[in-house]
């Protein structure tokens, strides 16, 4: 699947600075994140995602492009300025962004932190203003007033306009299989509009995005994979195929570790 004007990124690369940490020090000891010291990560394609296994950096990461792209740390767009907990990361003061055009439109979407995103659109609405009220924007039903899934595929369809930077935290938490393929059909039609995805997930659905790039974040740092050499797509396969096999294994693993 092929898109048109590369040259056109919003983020073309990422690269950490040598200034010392004030206060998250332990960053720099994750090997993903302690490589961009000294070899930068460069997007080439319209959707990229940040794979790995739990602890590698990938949220983290993600969390720091977004704040050092100027989006509000706990989800939603650069004019959202809620702030429920401060626990973001210092690693976006250290972030190096090359950016080679500015995008138009922005989200920002984590799964963890998006009902205080459906919470905020509300009170704005709450208290009134000039203009239209703002869950227009969404769909016109409250996020709160949905299902996850669907409140996660209203955004996407109603608020993502095309022209812009969508960086996407696991996305994968609140949809089924079904609606994992129905947000890559909007995905598609939303980069083909100009836009680029950079996204955390676990999902093997979802980085099997044709033309996408995949890094891959673990105890060594980031690298390039390709889909099916990744570690999602070979469990979810070999369980799916091998079911009783698998269960097998994992069963007399456990009752070998329980006889210890």
């Amino acid at each position: 699947m092929e898109h048109e004007h590369f040259d056109q990124l919003f983020i073309r690369s990422i690269a950490l600075d040598d200034r010392p940490f004030n206060r998250d020090e332990y960053l720099k000891e994750i090997p993903a994140i302690k490589q961009l010291e000294k070899q930068e990560l460069v997007f080439d394609k319209r959707v990229s995602f940040l794979i790995g296994e739990n602890g590698t950096g990938k949220s983290t990461l993600l969390e720091a492009i977004a704040v050092a792209s100027h989006f509000n740390p706990e989800g939603g767009t650069k004019n959202f300025y809620f702030s429920t907990s401060n626990s973001h990361s210092e690693l976006h003061e250290h972030l190096l962004l090359s950016k080679s055009a500015h995008e138009r439109d922005g989200f920002f979407l984590r799964a963890e932190s998006f009902y205080n995103v459906a919470s905020y659109i509300d009170d704005l609405d709450k208290a009134g203003g000039f203009g239209p009220p703002i869950i227009d924007s969404y769909g016109g039903v409250s996020l709160h007033l949905q299902s996850h899934g669907e409140s996660f595929l209203a955004l996407v369809k109603n608020r993502f306009g095309g022209n812009g930077l969508y960086l996407l935290d696991e996305p994968e938490a609140a949809l089924s299989p079904s609606r994992l393929m129905s947000l890559l059909i909007m995905i598609n039609d939303i980069a083909n509009a100009n836009s680029q995805f950079i996204i955390a997930t676990h999902s093997p659905i979802l980085m099997s995005y044709p033309d996408a790039d995949i890094f891959e974040l673990d105890d060594i740092g980031i690298r390039k994979v390709e889909y099916k050499d990744t570690d999602h797509y070979k469990i979810t396969k070999d369980f799916i195929e091998r079911p009783d096999y698998m269960y097998r294994l994992l069963f007399e693993s456990d009752k070998e570790n329980d006889d210890r």
